[in-house]
């Protein structure tokens, strides 16, 4: 069977030492469009090294994070194709450092049967010599590989507020934003390679779900926050529907006022078609 849920929570922890530069900070951010106007002093903070800044989505790349690594343990016999990013969640203890060195300390905490499909939800604390500094958790969504009798798993909540929202943010992207963001770690040929692309099922290659949750995150960053990356404390989505390289991202948001803002993203050209989904940041307010 290729996924044996028993042997799956029962692997130890793994253990894999990180380090980045702010090289591998100023690429990630290209990643996500940054740099636009290039003359702009709000963007050249992401992307010039004289102060540089560092979004706390850039956990999930940082020093190689992406964890995927754990498709090798026990009990996981998944095949690429098949896998889909069904959510991701970061929590930030300290303000991400340009340059760093760290412990990413992994491990299956839950694998549900959805039917049709099987979510593996994994956790990865990362700390340095000063103590922890992010945890990631992601929910990994693997077709054809549910019915095995295990638990279904909690039911996602819309909490997204009845009314109009507080901001929206219109993000042109570019055409080959997909191959610049892949440099970052992310090497799954079904966002660069047509063939790989409609062996899964798509037309062409499909951005990068934690992309979109990139930009996403800038984009709140910049306008709830006037751009200081420090006072994000959570910040976690659901995957909802595909992105296509060179849409407009569409991202409204309501906040809150007391540290909480709601998010959806979605493709203009395509009827609003959602994106991300159940997008929650918090911030110190």
């Amino acid at each position: 069977m290729p996924i044996d849920p028993d042997k799956a929570l029962a692997a130890p922890a793994g253990t894999a030492e990180l380090a980045w530069t702010p090289k591998d900070v100023q690429l990630y951010h290209l990643g996500l469009g940054a740099g636009v106007p290039a003359t702009d002093p709000r963007e050249l903070a992401y992307v010039y090294e004289k102060d540089l800044k560092v979004l706390p989505s850039f956990a999930v790349v940082a020093g190689g994070a992406l964890g995927f690594s754990l498709f090798s343990n026990p009990g996981l016999d998944i095949q690429l194709v098949n896998v889909l990013h069904g959510g991701q969640s970061i929590t930030v203890h300290r303000p991400i450092p340009a340059a760093g060195q760290a412990t990413a300390t992994s491990r299956v905490t839950d694998v549900w049967d959805k039917g049709k499909a099987a979510v593996i939800r994994t956790e990865s604390v990362i700390a340095d010599a000063d103590g922890p500094l992010w945890t990631n958790h992601s929910q990994i969504f693997v077709r054809g590989e549910g019915g095995f009798g295990g638990e279904r798993g909690p039911s996602t909540v819309d909490t997204t507020p009845d009314r109009e929202p507080d901001h929206v943010v219109e993000i042109e992207t570019l055409e080959q934003l997909a191959l610049i963001y892949r440099l970052s770690g992310d090497w799954n040929p079904l966002h660069a390679d047509p063939a790989f692309a409609a062996m899964a099922g798509f037309d062409r290659p499909i951005l990068h779900g934690l992309c979109s949750y990139g930009i996403t995150c800038k984009a709140a960053v910049d306008t709830v926050l006037d751009g200081d990356v420090s006072r994000v404390t959570e910040y976690s989505t659901r995957f909802a529907g595909v992105f296509f390289p060179g849409e407009t991202m569409r991202v409204k948001m309501w906040d809150d006022g007391a540290g909480r803002v709601d998010i959806v993203s979605s493709s203009a050209e395509r009827d609003d078609a959602v994106v991300l989904a159940n997008t929650v940041l918090t911030y110190q307010s």
